[in-house]
């Protein structure tokens, strides 16, 4: 089978495209001919070095992808052969991710996808909508699930809505019924959060953002979903709510994160960080179940005409999907697999 590798971390130019012998699944595992592969800023920092450093001597990266089932190991039910699956945190402690023909992954790492959603759905789910719905059940009082009804009530304000992470943030919340808020650099990416299905959008870069936000949430946001919290923290807390909580998956800009200690503690402020290579086996099986209850109900479609363009690569130009992650490209990056 074709498969991009690196066996050193660096830039783009140590991935290569090489043929390697197609892998048979183990005991509880699933293999899975690829169709499409997505492309996560994880994966580009992960063969840079710039999180953790390389732990295999060869290395296929990214996390998510989509394609069908084509054999599974003992103990995996001989029925799953020819679903349609999407796959998340594929390379995470492995070295074979999904930027191959084939991968092998734990069979609960497939989860199976409707016919009507297509294989660019799926690969464009994985780590941004698992991350979504873990920020928007870390509330201390609120849901722990994610379905129709469980954010009655709430008021949601996403960051950088026109992300992968933030889109599914926001068609995330407002499937559950939060009224969605997202915070924009400009009236292109409100464009694109309007149509994710954001209810209001407003210019962070704008004066006045926090009166405008206060004026749709008088009492406060209950949650923000956060991308750049150096950079965002002060108008984090002009319009959070008493007991609100700021759930962080980056800091985009790498500001510095300065606290004001009495302040927070009036607000009875909760800071979720969360990543997913740590946030544990129940949380992972939770968000993939809740999110595909989403796509089961058409909640969380993709593209240019639903706030997310789709930005595509060949598998032999997957060194420029990733310089086009690294280089803040507005959409969803995916890599094709031929065949």
């Amino acid at each position: 089978m074709k498969t991009i590798i690196y066996r050193d971390n660096g830039g783009a130019d140590v991935l290569e495209l090489v043929d390697r012998e197609t892998p048979k699944p183990a005991p509880g595992e699933v293999r899975v001919r690829l169709a499409v592969s997505g492309v996560n800023p994880t994966d580009w920092k992960t063969r840079s070095g710039a999180t953790n450093p390389k732990q295999f001597a060869e290395v296929t990266p990214h996390l998510d992808g989509a394609g069908t089932i084509d054999a599974v190991g003992d103990g995996v039910a001989a029925g799953r052969v020819g679903q349609r699956v999407w796959v998340f945190m594929a390379s995470a402690g492995r070295a074979t991710g999904t930027a191959a023909e084939c991968t092998v992954v734990p069979s609960e790492l497939a989860v199976p996808l409707p016919d009507e959603a297509s294989f660019d759905l799926g690969a464009s789910l994985g780590v941004p909508a698992i991350t979504a719905h873990r920020a928007l059940t870390v509330a201390e009082d609120g849901p722990r699930r994610l379905r129709p009804g469980a954010l009655d009530g709430t008021m949601v304000l996403v960051a950088g809505g026109a992300g992968a992470v933030g889109h599914a943030a926001i068609q995330l919340a407002r499937w559950a019924g939060a009224t969605v808020i997202s915070t924009v650099s400009g009236p292109e990416k409100a464009r694109l959060a309007t149509a994710a299905g954001a209810h209001h959008t407003v210019n962070y870069r704008e004066e006045g953002a926090a009166a405008r936000i206060r004026e749709i949430a008088p009492d406060g946001v209950d949650i923000v979903v956060e991308v750049a919290l150096g950079a965002n923290l002060a108008l984090d807390l002009a319009v959070l709510r008493v007991r609100g909580t700021i759930a962080t998956y980056a800091n985009d800009g790498g500001e510095p994160v300065e606290l004001d200690v009495r302040q927070n503690m009036m607000l009875n402020t909760r800071f979720q960080f969360l990543v997913l290579y740590t946030v544990g086996p129940e949380a992972l099986a939770a968000g993939a179940e809740d999110v595909a209850a989403a796509v089961a109900d058409g909640a969380l479609p993709v593209g240019e005409e639903h706030g997310l363009p789709l930005i595509r690569f060949p598998l032999d130009r997957t060194a420029d999907a990733h310089q086009a992650v690294e280089n803040g490209a507005v959409g969803k990056v995916l890599v094709d697999i031929p065949g």
